[in-house]
Order: structure tokens, then C-alpha cells, then sequence
């Protein structure tokens, strides 16, 4: 006769005890904390040096499309509704939504990021860091180039492949305030300090001509010269032309 090895078969049965425990407790907590309300609603903005939208409007947003936090559970917010609506702000770039162990509602915000401010016939509006128009802000103004003059089907992709160059670089960046697109196509620049105007001529070769006004604008500066120039023409990719 086949003896029963008791000992091992306890054994089995108290492992499948404790893994029974274990997955009723987990199912208990995890139902408890489902069941947990919402109370509180943060908002975090990735970079909050400059805000276009302010924390009221996002909570605002979160307040309306996400029911009445203090009665519904958390299981029961719908997080990809409350991104998509955030996500819709013309301010927003993107937004991730989610709920803490403790009921908090939490929404990280990353803004969209404008590197120049267009003023045409059809009104005025940034151009963000994507190449998309962006509309003006309620609550706050970005101090960047200013550009006049239409942006067109035919300029749009070199205008925002120059407008990212410049928002890139920091001495472009603080130098040039300003960009006139003139009928011919051609560029004509404005700077912070000086009197001067840029004739930057088309957007071709726009890397070398920048690396000649800045090779430029050292030696003028160190020579002192630079207050005696009415115009630095930079069409000349071999040379930069000044008039006094």
C-alpha cells in the first residue's frame, strides 16, 4: 500500500492557503482604493518660466469633463478624455492626467512654444517651436522676433527652418528683433542695440550668412565701429558689405 507523504501535502496546502490570501487581499485593497474619491486637483507645468494658459483654465477643464470629483470613484475617471479636452487648448502641446493613490487628480502640462510673432494682413499670431500658427495669448506676451509681412505656402518651410535657427542660437537670439519679408522674397532684419538694418537678402545659404554677421559683428564691435553703420548687407555670401 502507497503511503501519503502528509508532510508534503500540508505543505501544498498552506502555499495555496497563503496565494488565496494574498490574491483576496490584493483584490480587497484594490477594490477599496478604486472605490476612493477624488479630493484634490494638482496642475503641473513642465516649463513654467512663461505661461500662455494659466493653472485656473486647466483646472477649470479638468473640473468640467471630469464629473464631480467628490463623489466619483477614481476607476471612474476617464483619464484619455481629460488629456484629449486639455490637449485641445490652443496653448497645449500635450498633457498627461492621472490619479494618485490618495485621490489626487493630477495633469502634467507641456506648452506649446512660439519662437516668433507675425504680423500680417490676416492679424497677428506666433509661430510655434512645430512650425504651426499659434494664437496670442490672454495672459502673457512672448518677447521674441517680430515678423512683418505675409507667410505664404511657398515661404512657410524656410521662414520656420530660420526662425528655428535663430530661436536656437543665443546670439541670434538676443540680436534680432525683428524680420520684414519684402515683395521680392528677400529678408531685411532689424537688431537690439544698433541703428543698423540687416540685409539678409533670400533664405538661401542662411546658416553661412549668419556665421558672417556674427564674424562681423565681433570685429566691429571690438573695432568700435559698429555705431557708424546705416546698413550690413549680408546677400553676398563671400563678403559682408557695410554702409555708413
Amino acid at each position: 500500500m502507497k503511503k501519503f507523504n502528509w508532510k508534503n501535502i500540508w505543505t501544498n496546502v498552506r502555499l495555496m492557503l497563503m496565494i488565496g490570501l494574498v490574491v483576496f487581499l490584493y483584490s480587497f485593497t484594490s477594490k477599496r482604493n478604486n472605490a476612493r474619491k477624488t479630493n484634490k486637483i494638482i496642475v503641473e507645468f513642465v516649463n513654467n518660466a512663461e505661461l500662455f494658459v494659466s493653472y485656473e483654465t486647466v483646472n477649470k477643464l479638468l473640473i468640467e469633463n471630469a464629473g464631480d470629483l467628490k463623489t466619483i470613484g477614481k476607476d471612474k475617471v476617464v483619464l484619455n478624455k481629460l488629456e484629449n479636452t486639455l490637449n485641445e487648448h490652443d496653448m497645449i502641446q500635450k498633457s498627461e492626467v492621472f490619479v494618485s493613490i490618495n485621490g489626487v487628480l493630477k495633469a502634467v502640462v507641456t506648452q506649446r512654444t512660439p519662437i516668433a510673432r507675425v504680423f500680417s494682413e490676416e492679424g497677428s499670431f506666433y509661430i510655434d517651436s512645430k512650425g504651426n500658427r499659434m494664437p496670442l495669448s490672454k495672459i502673457q506676451t512672448a518677447r521674441l522676433p517680430i515678423v512683418l509681412g505675409e507667410i505664404t505656402d511657398k515661404n512657410e518651410k524656410e521662414m520656420y527652418d530660420l526662425l528655428w535657427l535663430i530661436y536656437n542660437d543665443d546670439f541670434l537670439k538676443k540680436n534680432i528683433t525683428g524680420i520684414e519679408i519684402l515683395p521680392s522674397g528677400s529678408l531685411r532684419m532689424t537688431n537690439r542695440n544698433y541703428n543698423y538694418d540687416i540685409e539678409f537678402g533670400k533664405t538661401v545659404e542662411v546658416e553661412r550668412k549668419f556665421d558672417n554677421y556674427k564674424a562681423f559683428f565681433q570685429k566691429a564691435v571690438h573695432d568700435t565701429l559698429v555705431d557708424k553703420y546705416k546698413v550690413i548687407n549680408l546677400k553676398f555670401t563671400q563678403q559682408v558689405v557695410c554702409t555708413k
